[in-house]
Formats: structure tokens, sequence, C-alpha cells
């Protein structure tokens, strides 16, 4: 059994246990955070961070540590999780809701503690650098049905489980959203991307996705490698006849897809742009 950290002590994940009258439990009432590491260097540790700050600040809970001690605890965890985690691809998750309360009550309660919650797991290796060695994607869209706070890093991801649980059912990997203007957005649980004519988009940010750290550092990396970056936004029209459409996440790094609801993406391959800009991540990511 892995080893999880509850309320500033270490214990085997399953011993962690909070109360059900805690904030996160009945109200999703928190913020979290997804970091990955590989052979112990973690990827945007300081975007993770500050995302995980500005979050605690915009929902009013009060950060229990400074970055400085979220580092120690996140190297604790994944040092202490070696022994059961043989892979070198770790990914720790930080969760901080508002806390246990004596009753349940919509506002936010005052003098409570926040809960404190992080545990570790193995998450997939990093991406391959040739095209012909990488798995691509295959994803359905949906019009965003969503609260209008997505770039806040909520626990309450009800709207997010269920268009992702929506590509499930579709048989394919994920769901890409747009608004009721037609514009993407993100997708469930990544940020996206598309290339068109050797140039890379990305929709630029606002409270209808996530800023997302992975997003950062690829868009950083594709410019200091020469790719010609353009945060704007673009037309689920404009995604399906793309040459290219790439998601971004954590776990995913920069993942391509080849089909989108059923319609074939550029030539059905993964492209010679997502080649390069995978290259350019790789020996990015650790920079940031």
């Amino acid at each position: 059994m892995t080893i999880a950290f509850l309320n500033g002590e270490y214990m085997p994940l399953s011993e962690a246990k909070i109360s059900p009258m805690d904030r996160g439990f009945l109200f999703g009432d928190g913020i979290y955070e997804v970091i990955p590491t590989y052979s112990g260097h973690a990827v945007g540790f300081n975007g993770h961070a500050t995302r995980m700050a500005q979050g605690l600040e915009a929902i009013e809970i009060s950060n229990p540590y400074t970055a400085e001690q979220w580092q120690d605890i996140l190297s604790n965890l994944v040092a202490k999780n070696k022994t059961f985690i043989e892979s070198e691809n770790i990914g720790v998750y930080f969760h901080v809701s508002r806390g246990t309360d004596t009753k349940r009550f919509h506002a936010y309660p005052k003098h409570i503690a926040p809960t404190v919650f992080g545990f570790a797991f193995e998450i997939a290796p990093p991406q391959p650098t040739v095209k012909a060695d990488v798995k691509p994607f295959k994803v359905a869209l949906q019009q965003d049905k969503r609260w209008q706070r997505c770039h806040i890093k909520s626990t309450s991801l009800l709207g997010n489980v269920m268009h992702y649980q929506a590509g499930v059912d579709a048989g394919v990997n994920e769901t890409i959203l747009y608004n009721g203007e037609g514009m993407i957005t993100e997708a469930s649980s990544c940020n996206v991307f598309m290339v068109k004519n050797e140039r890379i988009y990305t929709p630029p940010l606002n409270h209808e996705l996530l800023p997302g750290v992975t997003r950062a550092i690829a868009i950083e990396a594709f410019k200091q490698a020469g790719l010609v970056v353009t945060e704007t936004w673009f037309t689920k029209e404009d995604l399906l006849e793309a040459d290219e459409v790439w998601l971004t996440s954590s776990s995913k790094e920069v993942a391509p897809v080849v089909e989108v609801n059923g319609k074939q993406i550029g030539t059905g391959k993964v492209g010679d742009v997502w080649e390069k800009a995978i290259k350019a991540y790789h020996a990015y990511k650790f920079k940031a």
C-alpha cells in the first residue's frame, strides 16, 4: 500500500480518513493539483504551486503551506513511495478542502482548518519522440455544459466527469468541448491545440478553460524551438479541418489526436509538427 499525506502526517493510503462532514466531501469545496515527476524530477512545480495558491485565494481558503513546504511534501511522497511504485514515473495529487465543520451549511464557515491530502500514483512514461511509436487519441466533441469559472482548478469536477464519461461511452479517449458560440474551449481533462499550415493554435485563457501548467510549458517550449504559436479562438469547424490536433495535460504531456467525433483529422496519422513539438517539450519541460 502506498504512503499518503494527510494533515501533516504520512501514513498508508488505506489509513487516510476524513470526516463525512468535510466540505470537500459535502460540496467539492476545495482545490487540487496533479504534479508529474520522472526519475524524481518534477515538471512545472512552480506553475502548479502558483496555480494552487491562486485557486485557494479565489475561493478564500488560506494556503496551509509555503511553496517550499509543498515542495518538501512532494519530494517526501515520491521518496516514500519508490518502494511501492516500481516505475520512475510518479504523479503526486494534492487536495486542499476548506475543512470539516459541525454542520452542513452552504456559506463558508469561520475558524476551521483546511484538510490537506496528498498521494502518489504511477503515471504513463514520457511520450516517445518518434511519431511511429506514439499511440494517438480519438476523441468526442460536445458543447461545454460546465460552470463559468473553469479557470479555478476546483475539486467540484462533476461537469468534467460527465463530459469525460461521454467519451468513454463513445469508445474514445477524451471529449473536446466548445462554448455557446461554437468556439473550442478545452477538453474534459486537457487543453487543446490544433495545427493548420504548420502553425500551432490554442484558445486564449479566460474563465472558460483551465490555465494548464503543461499548456504553458508547451507554448514556451514550442516558441523556443522556433515553432509558430498563436493563442486565439477557433471554431469546432476549424478543429475538424485542422492538419493536426493535440491535447496537453500533466499526465498526457502532448498527445496527438487523429479522430474527432468520428472524423479523421488530417491524414489520420500522427503529424510531422507533433514530432517537432514533443521533442521541444521534452527538451524544455524540466527548465520551467
